[in-house]
């Protein structure tokens, strides 16, 4: 029997895997590269860049230092809380699995997982060679034996709500449903950020960058899967007249 002739069943599915194998061997480029330049900024603002911020930012974790109130201590805390890593883990891989099942196919969880790993993964890298100390008040919160740069709250929230919004912008056909989940979805990692400058856990810098770095590893991970997983097919010869 000739080859030309033989069913192509699977052929597909396993074209698609190889696509998003080399997406994401292409993926690690960009992340070395953005992991370089956090790096940079996180030195340069514990060193040669300290005495331009910290007027601005120690003014302003003072002020939210005297300010704070009982109810809005709660408000916070509760906030914070849905950014520490197990609530991260735990939120990303059941909104996976429910998109696994909406959707029917596993590229828009993994563009969810990839997202958040890679956030992580950057910061955790960040914080083994930037050395910043916190804001000098009352901290709400256990510090963590990491450097304040970047903050891993704000980044965690940004890569799974950002990265959510992402996916859902894309199926939401309804615009004005589109526009309000997807502005919700954005809205969280913003008050996980405000949360942590309130508690005194992070300079408004540090705050910045984190939610910068979710952006970064959103981004990424689309370009990763998604890009990658579009493979291109053979074109088919029209059969003679």
């Amino acid at each position: 029997m000739d080859d030309r002739a033989r069913p192509t069943v699977g052929r597909a599915p396993a074209g698609r895997r190889r696509a998003v194998g080399r997406g994401l061997l292409f993926a690690a480029a960009p992340i070395a590269l953005w992991y370089a330049v956090l790096v940079g900024i996180g030195i340069a603002l514990g060193g040669p860049l300290a005495e331009m911020v910290e007027g601005t930012e120690d003014g302003l974790a003072s002020t939210l230092d005297s300010s704070r109130t009982p109810r809005w201590d709660a408000v916070s805390q509760a906030v914070s809380v849905t950014a520490n890593t197990m609530a991260i883990v735990a939120t990303a891989l059941v909104l996976g699995l429910v998109l696994r099942v909406v959707v029917g196919r596993w590229l828009e969880s993994f563009v969810l997982w990839a997202g958040v790993a890679i956030q992580s993964t950057v910061f955790l890298l960040t914080t083994l060679v930037v050395s910043r100390d916190r804001p000098d008040v009352e901290q709400l919160d256990p510090a963590p034996p990491t450097s304040s740069f970047p903050s891993g709250h704000t980044g965690a929230a940004a890569a799974l709500y950002l990265g959510l919004a992402a996916v859902l912008a894309g199926r939401i056909r309804r615009p004005w449903l589109r526009f309000v989940v997807v502005a919700v979805l954005v809205l969280v990692p913003l008050a996980v950020g405000l949360s942590r400058l309130y508690r005194g856990m992070h300079h408004p810098t540090d705050v910045a960058f984190g939610l910068l770095n979710g952006i970064v590893a959103v981004s990424i991970a689309r370009f990763a899967t998604v890009g990658g997983a579009r493979v291109k097919r053979p074109t088919r010869r029209a059969p003679p007249p």
